[in-house]
């Protein structure tokens, strides 16, 4: 058996690990759910209609804004998968289990390798059960079956970027408290993007933050999708993005695991 055959072996044993685990602590993927659900009907049924006449549109109201604000509450259900995620690792990291991990002939690159995988099968069932609750109050996306296709891929392909940054957050954490807190500043960036209002009506400075961050490219590219109405330049940057910060946080959790690994 070739060493690619043993990492994906003990990979597959690390995901079966990890997706155990959620079984067992359901609240963890309930808690995940409920905050972006308390937060779509906040800004749906509270802050709808006076944001859906600023944003225009056809009817200019409550449903305008609820087809606007789905895309920026699915990526905060991402960033909350993510959360989960760091706090897992840190859990790892912290109670002995991977220097117990490193004494088996286990690949290294496997007990990382699992923890993403989980996280993005987790991201994408979350987002589904959001999606839902989502058409259940009225969003009518208009996506055809490719474009339906090409958003659940991106979404994928954002968690599995993501997820990457977590772990590494995860492994550096001092503490599962620390861990559970370094991924609040992504939970902030929709907000300081297009995720709830759109970015030219920001003030300048914000404005100029907004336009640049990588989840205005992340929401534009799946509102597109999701209306019918594909960005492909919103699209390319979101791969991109997803890329950078998939290669950054692989290299940077795989540096810090291998520290932390190393017996003292």
């Amino acid at each position: 058996m070739t060493v690619t055959s043993y990492a994906l072996r003990d990979s597959r044993t690390m995901l079966r690990r990890n997706i155990r685990r959620m079984q067992r602590y359901p609240a963890l993927t309930v808690q995940v759910v409920i905050m972006p659900v308390v937060f779509l009907l906040l800004f749906v049924f509270v802050f709808g209609g006076t944001m859906g006449a600023g944003i225009g549109g056809t009817t200019g109201g409550r449903t305008e804004y609820l087809q606007y604000v789905v895309p920026g509450i699915l990526l905060m259900t991402l960033v909350g998968t993510a959360t989960g995620t760091a706090i897992s690792v840190s859990m790892d990291m912290n109670e002995g289990i991977v220097a117990r991990f490193r004494t088996m002939a286990i690949s290294r690159a496997a007990v990382l390798n699992g923890h993403v995988v989980a996280s993005v099968i987790q991201a994408v069932f979350c987002t589904a059960i959001v999606t839902g609750a989502a058409v259940l109050i009225g969003f009518r996306p208009s996506a055809s079956p490719f474009e339906w296709l090409a958003a659940i891929s991106l979404i994928g392909l954002i968690s599995f970027a993501i997820s990457w940054l977590a772990v590494a957050l995860g492994i550096v954490a001092k503490s599962v408290e620390s861990a559970s807190n370094s991924p609040l500043l992504l939970m902030l960036l929709p907000f300081l993007g297009s995720g709830f209002v759109p970015t030219e009506t920001l003030p300048a400075g914000v404005r100029w933050f907004a336009e640049y961050q990588p989840f205005t490219p992340f929401i534009e590219a799946v509102r597109g999708l999701l209306a019918g109405t594909p960005d492909g330049s919103s699209i390319v940057v979101a791969v991109a993005w997803c890329i950078a910060i998939a290669l950054a946080g692989y290299f940077w959790a795989r540096s810090a695991y291998d520290r932390k690994s190393v017996p003292a």
